[in-house]
């Protein structure tokens, strides 16, 4: 029986027929290929929060999925009750991580629809919710589709490409943000080679990045994080791509942890720093990446999550920042949906 690839698996549905939001599990890849089934709105949040659906889009895709779900477990046909607790499902949904704005983006979209259909019956209010939702994960696909063709314009055939994290399929509905080039490429013959950096602290670029990409048959080669400038001093990159969590509205971008410092090596070397990401992902009310929150995740991660036993001596400090800001002077382009945006960033953002 022949096994079931990475890419035939969909990152995230929804089933109407049992109410119910598919994941696939990512903190159980590569070793196993497992679709949770969450009905109840605590059940998202876990999810959320523990990284079983992680990357800026697939987040906000399953925070809308999950206020349909709260939607539709509020037991009242009392209009103004429902909508108080809706508001309440929307904040506990949001409480789950700090710096991905497309959670935020999502349920702000998702509840300024609600308040829209504010005239109508209860069920029909539920039901328009579930269509909303499913309609940004649809959008989601033809927004990674598109950053991919834009990202084409910008290599040749044959180029090593970089890319750190995991903004690949696994963090969207489909092709991902910063892959969608690597797999539209792909489809076209472009033969990319691709250096994957595996990541650390969670090895998203090692368990979920190569992962995915070797699946699809691409040429993938994974690297530790610091060997990357000596890949790239030895001219094997001619472009860095990754993705991003929050693009404050002057260009700084937030992304996984070590992304600054790929970011000043390119730059030493004069390689080409892209960040590729939809344009729900741009925050024209953050000014800079200084006002970014920047998520702090628990010690253990660092310390004892891939061994047998902690690798450092008990009592030691550990500080686990899971992002960094770039500073979008060391940006050579944004690309989203609608194209590729070249500095000034505070004004081809906003434009």
């Amino acid at each position: 029986m022949r096994t079931k690839k990475i890419s035939e698996y969909e990152t995230i549905d929804f089933s109407r027929e049992d109410k119910a939001l598919l994941i696939l599990d990512q903190t159980l890849l590569p070793n196993e290929k497992k679709i949770l089934r969450l009905v109840r709105v605590c059940e998202v949040w876990e999810a959320i929060k523990k990284l079983r659906v992680r990357g800026a889009p697939a987040i906000g895709i399953a925070a809308a999925f999950g206020l349909y779900l709260g939607a539709e477990g509020i037991d009242t046909e009392d209009k103004e009750v429902f909508y108080r607790e809706l508001e309440g499902v929307k904040g506990y949904l949001a409480s789950s991580r700090p710096t991905a704005v497309n959670l935020f983006w999502a349920l702000k979209r998702m509840w300024e629809r609600a308040l829209e259909l504010k005239g109508e019956e209860l069920e029909q209010i539920r039901k328009e919710l579930l269509e909303e939702a499913f309609r940004i994960r649809l959008e989601d696909i033809e927004m990674c589709r598109k950053i991919g063709e834009h990202a084409l314009t910008l290599v040749k055939k044959g180029d090593g490409l970089l890319t750190h994290c995991n903004a690949g399929q696994l963090a969207t509905a489909k092709y991902g943000t910063a892959t969608s080039v690597m797999y539209l490429g792909h489809e076209k013959g472009y033969d990319f080679k691709i250096y994957s950096d595996e990541t650390r602290p969670l090895l998203q670029g090692a368990r979920l990045t190569s992962f995915e990409l070797h699946e699809a048959g691409m040429d993938v080669t994974l690297i530790c994080d610091n060997m990357a400038a000596t890949v790239m001093s030895r001219g094997k990159v001619q472009a860095v791509f990754v993705g991003a969590d929050r693009i404050a509205a002057n260009g700084d971008s937030a992304n996984k942890i070590g992304t600054y410092g790929l970011a000043i090596m390119a730059r030493h070397f004069g390689i080409p720093f892209y960040i590729c990401a939809p344009s729900s992902t741009v925050d024209l009310n953050t000014e800079s990446g200084e006002a970014i929150p920047i998520e702090e995740r628990p010690d253990e991660e660092v310390t004892s999550m891939w061994y047998e036993r902690p690798m450092v001596a008990e009592g030691v400090q550990v500080y686990n920042p899971a992002f960094d800001v770039t500073p979008h002077e060391l940006i050579t382009a944004i690309i989203t949906e609608e194209g590729v945006l070249y500095p000034p960033y505070s004004r081809s953002l906003r434009g």
